[in-house]
């Protein structure tokens, strides 16, 4: 899979499909140290991911703060080849620009990825 080292962080995209509409978002942080993945819901919000009432609302706490975020189930979420079909994400206002998301545990885990940190590469 490719990844980038970028500002001593590993960076990846990964690909979001939510009642038939799909969006490859870029900039996605490969986060080992985040419990759960979290977006940026101006980054998904052109394919329909917008939070609603039946939504649930968390608090998210970290290096940053506290953050609100709503979770939504999306239809197939998709990192090169593997694919985790209907997805429960969290998405929030994200406040950094050139960060789209973070890429948790949660999906690293369930994928079996293998992060080599001297060749910077992913693979499962």
């Amino acid at each position: 899979m490719n990844i980038e080292l970028r500002d001593g962080l590993l960076f990846t995209s990964v690909e979001i499909e939510y009642m038939g509409q799909s969006k490859i978002i870029d900039n996605i942080v490969i986060d080992t140290g985040a419990s759960h993945s979290l977006f940026s819901q101006d980054a998904v919000d052109d394919i329909g991911i917008r939070v609603s009432v039946e939504d649930e609302i968390v608090v998210s706490y970290g290096i940053g703060g506290k953050e609100h975020a709503f979770i939504k189930n999306v239809d197939k979420m998709k990192i090169d080849t593997f694919a985790a079909n209907n997805v429960a994400l969290d998405f929030t206002s994200f406040p950094f620009e050139d960060i789209n998301g973070l890429l948790g545990l949660d999906f690293l885990l369930k994928g079996e990825f293998i992060i080599d940190l001297k060749s910077i590469q992913i693979s499962r």
